[in-house]
C-alpha cells in the first residue's frame, strides 16, 4: 500500500490533473475558442498550433526525372497503407496496359527502323502509324543511324508478328487519353501523367485517387477502351511473347540499339499471367509501372510513433527540367528532402537536352539543394538508386569511362563505381551544404520491397529525430 498524500501534494496531484484534462480540451477544441473564458488565450493558442505542426512532418521527394520518385512513395504507401494499397488494385489495371503498349510499339518503332519492316520493299508489312506518345526512354539513343544487319530469314516471321500486334498498339494512344482525361504535354504527345488532383489530400479511409477518379469520371465509351485493350492483348500474348524473345529483338536490346523503359522487360517476360481475364496487378507489378509525374503531388501517411500519431505529407515532384520551378514554394517548411540519385543512368543522357548526363545534372541538382537557405533546416537523405540496374550493365560490359571521361581507368566493377559516385555526392555535400547538416547516405533499389522498406524505417527514424529535436519536443 502506497504512502498517504500530504494536502499540499494532494493539492499539486489535482492541479496537474486539471491542468492536463485542460490540454487535452484544447488539443481536442477548434482553435477559435472564447478568449473571454481564456485570459491566457493568444499564449494557449500559439502553444496548441505549434504542437498541431509538430504533428505534420513534410518530406519532399526530389530528383531529375525517372529517379524513382514515385516508386519510393509507393513503398511508404505499401509499409504505412497497404490497405490503400490493396484498394487501388483495380485502378492499375489500365496503367499496366499501357506501360505493355508503350512498350510493344516502341519496339516495333525499332524494328521498322533497323530492318525496314514497314517498307514497300517487304510485302508482309503494313506501314505503321505514327504515334503521338513518347517514342523513347529517358536518355535513350534509340533510332541509330546506320541499320543492323539482320538474319533475312527473320523477316517473314518478324513481319507477321508486327502485323499481328499492330491493332493492339493502336489504341495506345485511346488508353493514354482515357487515363489523362486528355491531358498532353509539349509538343501535343499523349501519356499518362500523374498530376494534382490525382492524390488524396483526405485523411482517414483514403485511397490513391487514380483509383477514384477512374471510378468516378470514367463514361461507358473510355471504360470500353479498356476492356477491348484487355481482350485484344489476351488473343495477343502468344505473339508478344513470340516477339519479345526474338533472337532480331534480343540483339537490338543487347547492342543498345534499342533501349526500352525500364519496366518493359519485366511486363513482356510476364506477359501470360498478365494477360489473364482475372488480372489483378501484384506489389510488384505496381512498383514497376512508369508513370510521368507533373507538377506537385501531395500523398500523406498516418504513422505511429511512440503512441503519437503523425500525419506524414510526401511531396512527389515533376523532375523534368521545366517543371523544378514549382518545387520552391514548398521549401520554406520542409521537414525533411529525399533526394534520389540514380546511378544506373551513367550512359544515359537527358531527354530535355541530349548533352547533358543524367549524372552530371543529378550532381548539379544536388548542389543547388545543399546550397539553398530555404532548405537549410531540412533533414537531408540521399538515395543512391537503381543499384540493380547498375550492376546488370556492368554485368553486360558497359564501360563507365566512355560516358564519364574522370572516371578514367578505374576498374568497372560494382563496388569501384558506388564508391565513385558515393565520393562526388558526398563531395558536393561537404563543399556546399549551407548548414553543415548531416547527410544521411544510402544505396538503393526502389524494386527490392524488403531492402527498402528497412531503409524506409531507418530513415523515418532519422528524420523524426530531427524533426522533434528542432520543435523543441526532444
Amino acid at each position: 500500500m502506497g504512502k498517504r498524500r500530504t494536502p499540499a501534494e494532494e493539492e499539486e496531484a489535482v492541479r496537474v490533473s486539471n491542468a492536463i484534462d485542460e490540454e487535452l480540451r484544447v488539443s481536442r477544441a477548434p482553435l477559435a475558442y472564447s478568449a473571454r473564458s481564456d485570459p491566457d488565450h493568444p499564449q494557449r493558442e500559439r502553444e496548441v498550433l505549434r504542437r498541431r505542426r509538430a504533428k505534420d512532418v513534410k518530406v519532399m521527394l526530389l530528383g531529375q526525372a525517372e529517379s524513382g520518385k514515385s516508386t519510393l512513395q509507393k513503398q511508404f504507401q505499401l509499409y504505412y497503407s497497404s490497405k490503400t494499397l490493396d484498394e487501388e488494385r483495380p485502378s492499375w489495371r489500365p496503367i499496366v496496359y499501357f506501360n505493355i503498349l508503350k512498350a510493344i510499339r516502341m519496339i516495333l518503332d525499332e524494328l521498322d527502323w533497323q530492318y525496314g519492316l514497314g517498307s514497300s520493299g517487304d510485302p508482309l508489312a503494313v506501314p505503321l502509324a505514327p504515334s503521338t506518345s513518347n517514342t523513347s526512354g529517358s536518355g535513350s539513343n534509340s533510332g541509330s543511324s546506320t541499320r543492323s544487319q539482320p538474319n533475312p530469314a527473320w523477316f517473314p516471321e518478324l513481319s507477321l508478328l508486327r502485323n499481328k500486334l499492330l491493332p493492339l498498339v493502336a489504341s495506345e494512344d485511346a488508353l493514354a487519353a482515357e487515363l489523362s482525361g486528355g491531358v498532353t504535354v509539349s509538343g501535343g504527345r499523349s501519356g499518362v501523367y500523374v498530376r494534382s488532383g490525382w492524390q488524396a489530400l483526405i485523411t482517414g479511409n483514403r485511397s490513391w485517387p487514380l483509383s477514384e477518379n477512374y471510378r468516378t469520371a470514367m463514361t461507358p465509351r473510355q471504360s470500353a477502351v479498356t476492356n477491348i485493350v484487355a481482350t485484344t492483348l489476351a488473343a495477343s500474348q502468344h505473339e508478344i511473347e513470340m516477339m519479345w524473345w526474338h533472337p532480331g529483338v534480343q540483339g537490338l536490346i543487347k547492342s543498345n540499339k534499342l533501349r526500352l523503359e525500364e519496366y518493359a522487360a519485366f511486363f513482356l517476360a510476364n506477359i501470360r499471367r498478365i494477360a489473364q481475364p482475372d488480372y489483378l496487378p501484384s506489389n510488384e507489378d505496381i512498383l514497376h509501372v512508369r508513370l510521368q509525374t507533373i507538377g506537385v503531388n501531395e500523398h500523406a501517411f498516418d504513422i505511429n510513433l511512440g503512441g503519437t500519431q503523425y500525419n506524414w505529407l510526401l511531396y512527389d515532384v515533376g523532375g523534368a527540367r521545366g517543371q523544378r520551378h514549382a518545387w520552391v514554394p514548398y521549401f520554406d517548411d520542409a521537414t525533411a528532402i529525399i533526394f534520389l540519385a540514380p546511378i544506373s543512368a551513367f550512359d544515359q543522357y537527358l531527354e530535355e537536352d541530349p548533352r547533358t548526363n543524367r549524372i552530371d545534372d543529378s550532381l548539379q541538382l544536388f548542389t543547388a539543394i545543399c546550397s539553398n537557405k530555404l532548405l537549410s533546416n531540412a533533414a537531408l537523405v540521399l538515395m543512391l538508386n537503381k543499384t540493380d540496374l547498375l550492376r546488370q550493365k556492368l554485368q553486360a560490359g558497359i564501360k563507365v569511362r566512355k560516358y564519364i571521361s574522370s572516371y578514367g581507368d578505374r576498374p568497372n566493377d560494382y563496388e569501384e563505381v558506388c564508391e565513385y559516385f558515393r565520393a562526388h555526392f558526398i563531395q558536393v555535400h561537404r563543399r556546399k551544404d549551407v548548414s553543415h547538416r548531416p547527410l544521411y547516405l544510402h544505396f538503393t533499389s526502389m524494386l527490392d520491397i524488403k531492402a527498402t522498406q528497412s531503409i524506409i524505417i531507418n530513415v523515418g527514424e532519422a528524420i523524426m529525430r530531427q524533426h522533434l529535436t528542432k520543435i523543441g519536443l526532444a
